[in-house]
């Protein structure tokens, strides 16, 4: 099972709904240990990154995640906007001009993104940030598809790994970004960046689920 470009855009659709529906608890999270704008500033970018791909829909994978990037980089304040726009500027570079993209293919892209966030962060699993529930996800990809599974259960998987990442922040102290100023405050909350994160794979798992 190949990922197609409208998979990617429902994909890209479905980010922007869940993010909608999850603003205010985003804001409440972060509003523990940041700024209490992570749920605004992620909504405003996922509905302008919506109304980009609407206007002029990219005719590649490549491109689309492209526009996503661009368009996160331009409209996400704080530190989401360049991490959330690294992701994907990085997943449009690595499968540029392609029209469909394998399974495996996806997997090492992710990888790539992934990694490309967590220099762009200078953070690793278990600083209390995004990679925390990015990292777990991709590993667990990687291995439901080492073992045969389908693209659509492996993005099960990952998304359920990402969930888990996601909850095991909370006794953590964060390590980076203004949660980390707080000090042994930050233990106790869950990271909304790590969460936001979680809520793009569980995107990914629903679209992939519908095919």
């Amino acid at each position: 099972m190949d990922l197609t470009t409208e998979q990617v855009l429902a994909w890209i659709q479905r980010i922007a709904e869940l993010i909608r529906q999850n603003r205010d608890y985003l804001t409440q999270l972060d509003a523990a240990i940041g700024d209490a704008d992570h749920g605004a500033n992620m909504d405003r970018g996922f509905q302008v990154t919506v109304q980009k791909l609407g206007n002029e829909p990219p005719n590649d994978v490549g491109a689309i995640f492209r526009t996503v990037g661009m368009a996160l980089l331009s409209s996400v304040g704080g530190a989401a906007g360049p991490l959330y726009g690294t992701f994907f500027l990085e997943l449009g570079k690595q499968l540029a001009g392609r029209t469909a993209v394998s399974a495996q293919e996806w997997a090492t892209a992710l990888r790539t993104a992934v990694a490309a966030v967590a220099a762009r962060g200078q953070a690793q699993v278990g600083d209390k940030t995004m990679i925390d529930a990015l990292a777990p996800a991709v590993e667990e990809l990687e291995r439901a598809l080492a073992e045969g599974v389908s693209l659509a259960v492996a993005m099960q998987r990952a998304a359920a790994a990402a969930e888990e990442g996601m909850r095991a922040t909370i006794p953590l102290q964060a390590q980076r970004g203004r949660a980390s100023y707080l000090g042994e405050r930050s233990v106790g909350h869950q990271d909304p960046g790590a969460t936001s994160s979680a809520l793009l794979l569980t995107a990914a798992a629903e679209i992939l689920a519908t095919e």
